[in-house]
């Protein structure tokens, strides 16, 4: 697979995510946006739907440059204990080129 992947994901904070102090919590945001930056991981929009939803407090959409970025970013995402303070689904894709949606 080539070209661009796209996630689609929806999340919310677990308790151990509040038991984090702030200092705690920014630096994991930091160590995430070190690594996106790196593996050239664009947020394409990240929505607050808690007003919405009793299950999921926010959503967004991620373009990765290719699977090897998706890949990559989940094993960091695993040495940050992500999962430990997030519960999410996703939902990964790719462009449909036009004409070719059957």
């Amino acid at each position: 697979m080539t070209g661009p992947v796209f996630k689609m994901f929806h999340a919310r904070w677990t308790e151990a995510w509040y038991q984090l102090s702030a200092e705690q919590r920014n630096a994991i945001f930091q160590q995430m946006t070190e690594v996106t930056e790196r593996l050239g991981i664009k947020s394409t929009i990240v929505c607050d739907s808690s007003w919405n939803s009793d299950r999921w407090l926010f959503w967004g959409v991620e373009e990765y440059p290719d699977m090897a970025a998706v890949q990559e970013y989940a094993t960091r995402l695993v040495e940050l204990d992500w999962f430990r303070y997030v519960d999410s689904e996703t939902l990964l894709g790719t462009r449909i080129q036009p004409g070719t949606a059957d």
